[in-house]
């Protein structure tokens, strides 16, 4: 089996940057991408070529051979790729993001054709978001979540309100009159007797909602399952039935009378939502464009 090039050129990226975490930002690969190409030349050459500590990678003495041995003949290839490769336009940088379908409709969809860069957005639940953007398979995610990944740092951008809401043609006077009234036990009996919609993967709103207004986890099953909240605003509108949601999400529909607010609480349950970067990144100015975009979207 002959040589691979890119196996040398992420043992050059290591041994000059240090780190494998260094070395994947370098290489615009992801860190488990590094690690796999390192094992491959380890295991083709025989030797061990870094011995690895909790801060550093330490070329080891075969390690140190090898490096003098390609790095001529590879900074030849490198410029010989320069002035060969084909260029139609200026190269355009890539950038993953990591958010919720409903954030991804509301805030970016309406800007996509507009941006000056390539965009990759990928759904899904918020610790494995995390994992992906301290590995380096995300470059931003938008969440109300913060991890403990000392490699990542989150700031706060806005907050949504968890709300009941209502299709505008429901019944909601006596249930309304009862909340207002502070009498929480008949009115969770009014509600429990709705029509109820929720989404398949995710009913925290709900359970958030129900524990902290009413003291309890929510004793029922809703009648509707559908694939996400935008379909919950689409269900409810001009229609029937009661759904817990945030805020941000129906305001188009509210501003148009197609559902209406129910009930905040007392107390309203908000959460912030954060950006999350990881501390040192190539594409600052990239992620930059789409903070001040979602931001613009969320302050209107």
């Amino acid at each position: 089996m002959p040589w691979n090039l890119e196996w040398l050129r992420t043992f050059k990226a290591i041994y000059e940057a240090g780190t494998l975490s260094a070395a994947a930002q370098e290489l615009s690969v992801s860190q488990p991408g590094v690690s796999l190409h390192l094992n491959s030349l380890e295991a083709f050459t025989g030797y061990k070529l870094f011995d690895r500590s909790a801060r550093k990678m330490v070329p080891t003495e075969k390690g140190k051979i090898l490096y003098n041995y390609i790095l001529a003949p590879l900074k030849k290839l490198e410029t010989g790729e320069q002035h060969f490769h084909k260029r139609s336009k200026e190269e355009r940088a890539t950038i993953s993001v990591g958010m919720c379908f409903e954030t991804f409709q509301f805030t970016l969809e309406e800007h996509i054709a507009n941006l000056p860069f390539n965009l990759i957005i990928k759904f899904g639940e918020y610790p494995q978001m995390q994992h992906d953007l301290d590995n380096g398979l995300l470059d931003l995610i938008i969440t109300p979540q913060k991890g403990q990944q000392q490699n990542l740092q989150y700031v706060p951008f806005s907050k949504e309100r968890i709300v009941l809401i209502a299709g505008n043609k429901t019944e909601t006077a006596e249930p309304e009159n009862l909340l207002a009234g502070g009498k929480m036990k008949e009115a969770t009996r009014i509600l429990k007797q709705q029509l109820w919609y929720s989404t398949a993967a995710d009913m925290e709103h709900l359970k958030n909602f129900w524990v902290r207004h009413f003291g309890e986890h929510p004793d029922f099953s809703p009648n509707f399952i559908v694939p996400n909240i935008s379909s919950i605003i689409r269900c409810l509108s001009d229609g029937k039935g009661f759904s817990v949601v945030p805020d941000f999400l129906c305001t188009e529909a509210i501003a148009s009378g197609k559902i209406k607010i129910v009930w905040e609480g007392v107390n309203p349950l908000e959460n912030t939502l954060y950006f999350g970067t990881r501390k040192k990144t190539m594409y600052q100015k990239e992620i930059g464009q789409l903070e001040q975009l979602l931001q613009e979207k969320w302050n209107r």
